[in-house]
């Protein structure tokens, strides 16, 4: 019924608005509950419950789950996917509004063979195809379902399909239970409830298309009480298999199938019949009421015709008043706000002010040019002879470059070049909005031109048709103020209306037509063409801004070298730089060395002393620290040396390596700034660090205060150099951010007494690193595990050390547990690794597991070479491991771990997705990502004397498995 329809569209448009932003359906699915389910037709959500959960395997498609949901609102069914299935609000948890009926008296023969079911099926559908059927309920079944009698006017359903043979008569139950009650039940709704029901409820019968369940059309049993009522037969799907095993498979006889297709072309020819008389009735009702009413529209005419009469002329002066309104607000727009003029005025701005290139600039790039390829010839040169001579020679295009920058600087003061930048940079953002994207750039003259022209004949247009705008409201004024004496009762004038009036409604017409003229020739409104031209010139004015500002730009830098170079010709005009002050403060760090030596000789033998004194030593151990401590201010001073020189060499004099060999200039360019041949590690109080020392020697040790780590490698002459060149490239990456760089600082490289003794038993080289004590991501998971808010920040921290080192193009390789630090448990730090192997080897390691969880991604199992992408992985599976805790991870067939079944933040799942596949996010992309969004960094200074004051004593875990 029409109320029944009204309630299915109040409830499917709450569905169509609770739906979308519902939670899913998590856990086990509860077959009593509703649920609300996207249909998979027309993609809209409908209320079921679930009848069957089906496995994957049984769906054949795997990683998906998979259910079989009855609609209970229509009476289908169909296989759902897991996904589609939400929660609803509770109000929309009424009961269903389909309903199962049986025919009243009626039984399926034992005869009956599939083919006969669905002929029978047929037939019932064309009885109440579109019909409104009238329903006397008789009884209620045991299983829920209606025993009713149904009717279409005097035509009783239930005999006339005894009659084609498709059921047999039965006698009614004793023990039903009279219902006793009549509805009438709207196969389609009525015409007046269609103007607010949905276009899916317009259709007749419409259900979500699935597979129809026992709700509309059921197997038959032995004991039924009756038949069941069957749907339309457009909505209704032939069945896979038999429904019933008990019908006998035979042949119907031949000539009763040819008596019921006899029957069913008769009932559709009388039901078309009926159609027709039906819509012939309704024509005549139709004539009759134009009949009844021919004489309406006449009236309806008559009176409109009256009013608009006696309204005009107040409806004409509103119109036009208002007319005059907007004419206005276009003026005053036009004046402060239009294209033309400002375009007009932004290239007068650009031609007319544009700058020169200077003269000298040429001149200057030449020669610098000249002066670049000698320093690189000194550089390259080994002989003496030959060096000297080059010297010379760039001396010499020193002066002529030292003349052009003073040229250049002379010319470049007298430019103004920032007052132009500025102008500049204000008119790109408005052409950058009008100018087309990737439009071509033709000649520039051409196009302004071609706008000055256009431009000239709108304007003049323009102010042609104000004219006769002004002219006809003027005539309009002069008229309105020349017949006030007609209406005026004291004035002595004569009040001749048809002399004083004259033609008013000409002179509102004119008015009219000039104000619509004048509307229709706005400038800011243009035809394709006419924004072809406008666009043309924006393109050449943007792009003539753009080569501007790049010459400005040239220029700047330009001078800023020019000034560097004219300081530095100045600085060391007529005179070389030496390295005195780096050979004298050696010679005081040997001396102190051989001092500290001396005392530690002399603690040694004190100790084996039999006068031993605690005062003494005491004494002693004091001097020694003294001694180091001087011993260290020297080496800094030492490399605050070597600085300036490696500044000079790499600028300025190329030759300083090659003529002072001795000092290692060259040695300390290679290795980034970090090696050092005046620091021992005899020298220093060094403990060995037995917890972490697994496959290599690491020493504990102390300077300026804190914890320091030497890391020993055995390296050997063929080696050495691929080593420092690592090093020196792992430090120039943490370098460019320092403490943001999210990396571990590299403090210095020194190589031990064994490497000029060639002894075996020691390695050649060590590399020092700050010393966190308990502050690997395995040492404090094992001991305080790190909370969610605490592992996002640490691990933002490690994303930025990864995107640090893949923009330095370094892959790291050794991302674990022991090699990834969290100091005071809110910075994340990238450790080092081992710089004696290769990307691959490092990956291979041992050390690439977390609990039961491989950190190997699946391409680098199968062989392929470490990349950005694999050290993504390791990433991830970090980031599971840290926020899983104590939950079992499942893993899949490829090694990757299952995360559909675990419980955690939302947004962390929706990241590792993207983290453990194939097409991985960046470290860049990583830290966009909406996990990340109000986590702050809060660098942490790793070393004595950088802001942010000293870091706590953590340490690193087995940072020997790298």
């Amino acid at each position: 019924n029409v109320s029944r329809c009204n309630d299915l569209v109040k409830i499917n448009s709450a569905l169509a608005e609770a739906c979308p932003r519902a939670n899913a359906v998590f856990g086990k699915l509860d077959f009593g509950k509703i649920y609300g389910g996207c249909f998979s037709e027309d993609r809209c959500w409908y209320r079921c419950m679930v009848q069957q959960v089906i496995s994957s395997e049984k769906a054949g498609i795997f990683h998906k789950s998979f259910c079989r949901v009855l609609y209970i609102d229509y009476g289908n069914s169909e296989v759902l996917n897991r996904a589609d299935l939400v929660e609803i609000p509770t109000d929309l948890e009424c009961p269903s509004a389909a309903k199962r009926y049986r025919l009243w008296g009626l039984q399926i023969t034992n005869n009956h063979d599939l083919n006969m079911f669905d002929q029978g099926k047929k037939f019932l559908s064309s009885l109440i195809y579109e019909k409104v059927i009238k329903i006397h309920c008789k009884a209620k079944h045991e299983d829920g379902s209606i025993i009713a009698q149904a009717k279409y006017e005097k035509t009783d359903i239930g005999e006339e399909v005894a009659k084609a043979g498709f059921a047999e008569k039965w006698s009614s139950p004793g023990n039903a239970k009279d219902l006793e009650e009549r509805r009438d039940v709207m196969q389609s709704p009525p015409q007046k409830a269609k103007a607010s029901v949905p276009q899916w409820l317009n259709r007749p019968h419409h259900t979500p298309r699935g597979q129809f369940d026992q709700v509309t059309v059921a197997p038959r049993k032995q004991n039924h009480t009756g038949n069941r009522m069957f749907a339309p037969k457009e909505k209704i799907q032939a069945p896979a298999s038999v429904p019933d095993t008990n019908f006998v498979q035979t042949r119907l006889d031949r000539k009763l199938n040819e008596e019921i297709e006899v029957l069913r072309r008769e009932n559709a020819d009388l039901l078309k019949r009926q159609k027709e008389l039906d819509l012939e009735n309704q024509q005549l009702k139709l004539e009759l009421q134009v009949c009844g009413s021919v004489n309406t529209p006449f009236l309806v005419l008559q009176h409109h015709l009256e009013e608009t009469r006696n309204t005009y002329i107040g409806m004409r002066m509103r119109n036009l008043a208002a007319k005059v309104k907007i004419l206005k607000e276009v003026r005053h727009a036009n004046k402060n706000h239009c294209v033309l003029e400002q375009l007009s005025e932004m290239i007068g701005v650009v031609t007319e002010g544009c700058l020169l290139v200077p003269s000298s600039l040429e001149r200057m790039e030449t020669t610098w040019r000249e002066y670049e390829l000698a320093q690189e010839r000194i550089q390259l040169c080994r002989d003496v002879g030959e060096r000297d001579k080059l010297i010379i020679k760039r001396d010499e295009i020193q002066q002529n470059l030292y003349s052009a920058v003073e040229e250049l600087i002379s010319q470049v003061d007298r430019l103004p070049l920032s007052e132009r930048s500025r102008t500049l940079q204000e008119l790109s953002p408005s052409l950058e909005m009008t100018a087309g994207q990737g439009s071509e750039v033709d000649n520039s003259e051409e196009a302004f031109q071609q706008f000055f022209e256009w431009r000239n004949v709108r304007v003049n247009k323009l102010i042609h048709v104000r004219n006769d705008t002004d002219t006809a409201l003027q005539i309009l004024a002069d008229w309105f103020r020349g017949n006030l004496k007609c209406f005026d009762m004291m004035s002595e004038a004569s009040s001749d209306l048809e002399e004083g009036i004259g033609n008013a409604d000409e002179i509102l017409k004119k008015v009219e037509l000039a104000i619509c003229e004048e509307l229709d020739n706005d400038l800011n409104k243009q035809d394709e063409a006419e924004k072809r031209i406008i666009m043309s010139a924006c393109n050449q004015l943007l792009h003539k801004v753009q080569q501007e500002q790049s010459m400005i730009t040239v220029i700047q830098q330009r001078y800023s070298a020019g000034v560097e170079l004219k300081k530095h010709c100045e600085e060391w005009l007529n005179r070389r730089p030496n390295i005195n002050i780096l050979l004298s403060v050696k010679k005081t760090v040997k001396s102190l060395k051989a001092q500290l030596r001396c005392k530690l000789v002399e603690k040694n033998n004190f100790e084996e002393s039999d006068d031993y004194s605690a005062f003494e030593m005491t004494r002693i151990k004091e001097e020694i620290a003294d001694l180091r401590d001087r011993v260290l201010q020297e080496i800094s001073k030492e490399q605050e040396e070597y600085e300036k020189l490696t500044v000079l060499a790499q600028k300025w004099f190329p030759e300083l390596p090659l003529l002072y060999p001795e000092a290692g200039i060259l040695n300390y360019m290679n290795s980034g700034g970090l090696l050092t041949c005046s620091l021992e590690r005899e020298l220093l109080d060094a403990e060995p660090v037995e917890e972490l020392s697994t496959k290599r020697l690491l020493v504990c040790s102390g300077i300026r205060g804190q914890k320091v780590l030497l890391k020993g490698y055995f390296v050997d002459v063929s080696s050495e150099t691929e080593v420092i060149e690592r090093i020196a490239k792992y430090h120039r990456a943490w370098n460019q951010q320092k403490e943001k760089s999210g990396l571990l600082q590299l403090l210095f490289v020194l190589f031990c007494k064994a490497r000029f003794k060639l002894m075996i038993s020691d390695p050649l080289l060590y590399l020092m690193v700050p010393y966190y004590r308990g502050a690997s991501l395995k040492a404090l998971q094992t001991g305080a595990p790190l909370s969610l808010e605490e592992a996002l920040k640490v691990m933002k921290g490690v994303a930025q050390g990864l995107q640090t080192l893949h923009g330095a193009d370094i892959i790291h390789g050794s991302l674990h547990g022991n090699n990834v630090f969290a100091v005071n448990r809110e910075q994340g730090i990238v450790g080092d690794f081992d710089f004696t192997k290769s990307e691959e080897q490092r990956a291979a390691a041992n050390s690439m597991v977390v609990g039961t969880l491989s950190l190997v991604s699946p391409e680098l199992k199968m062989g392929e070479p470490a990349s950005s992408a694999s050290d993504m992985y390791a990433y991830g599976c970090l980031l599971l491991w840290l926020c899983v805790q104590n939950q079992e991870l499942d893993v899949k067939e490829d090694g990757t771990p299952e995360l559909d079944v675990l419980v955690m933040d939302d947004r962390v799942k929706s990241l590792l997705l993207k983290l453990l596949c194939c097409n991985r996010l960046s470290a860049e992309q990583v830290l966009r990502d909406d996990c990340f969004l109000g986590v702050d960094m809060n660098p942490v200074s790793l070393w004595p004397g950088e802001e942010g004051g000293p870091c706590e004593d953590h340490g690193s875990e087995k940072t020997g498995e790298k």
